[in-house]
């Protein structure tokens, strides 16, 4: 069953100030949307969720994916990255995840940018206007806090019950006064390895 997309939004946020003072570069955070019908909706509980996956999936990372890159001009320019997916009320959250927790959707927009980090990500469920949250973090440096941020946006009409939205962030920048600094040096002060940062 091919995935029914009700409608797309692209949305541009471009950050020129922050804490009262001005950034030395603006960052600039991309979130593409895409507003589908959930395609396990009124079947009730569904054992197999696998058939819609392979359908849906491919044809909405390969969608945002290019959405994004259209925007922003390149993959090379993407410096953090993350995914969401909000589902309706009639849903799932399972059905949130399955549209965005496959690589059948996430290997689209890795490839594309260049990644070697996982894709942060988010997966609730709400009413139409529901918060859209898409964590992001550096593409290629898990430890990198400066890109730890989160694109919060909403859409006044999605999802509706039957729906799910689907999201992928991008980040050209990172918070502009940065100043807490990355986790190696915390995994330096406390003498633990980057390979187990919590000593156990």
């Amino acid at each position: 069953m091919a995935i029914e997309i009700r409608k797309t939004l692209l949305q541009v946020e471009t950050i020129l100030v922050e804490g009262g003072k001005a950034a030395p570069v603006p960052l600039k955070l991309y979130a593409a949307m895409a507003v589908v019908k959930n395609p396990w909706a009124g079947q009730g509980f569904v054992e197999d969720l696998k058939p819609e996956i392979h359908a849906a999936a491919p044809v909405l990372g390969e969608l945002l994916t290019r959405m994004i890159i259209d925007a922003v001009g390149s993959g090379e320019q993407v410096e953090a990255y993350g995914k969401a997916a909000v589902v309706g009320l009639d849903g799932e959250l399972e059905h949130a995840s399955a549209l965005i927790h496959t690589l059948r959707f996430g290997n689209h927009y890795r490839t594309a940018v260049g990644a070697k980090s996982y894709l942060a990500f988010c997966n609730t469920r709400g009413p139409a206007n529901a918060p859209v949250m898409i964590p992001l973090m550096d593409k290629n440096d898990e430890g990198r806090r400066s890109h730890y941020l989160t694109i919060q946006t909403s859409i006044a009409d999605a999802p509706a019950a039957n729906e799910i939205v689907v999201a992928l962030g991008a980040s050209v920048g990172g918070r502009p006064h940065h100043r807490i600094g990355d986790r190696y040096q915390d995994l330096k002060d406390l003498g633990n390895d980057v390979n187990n940062p919590a000593a156990v």
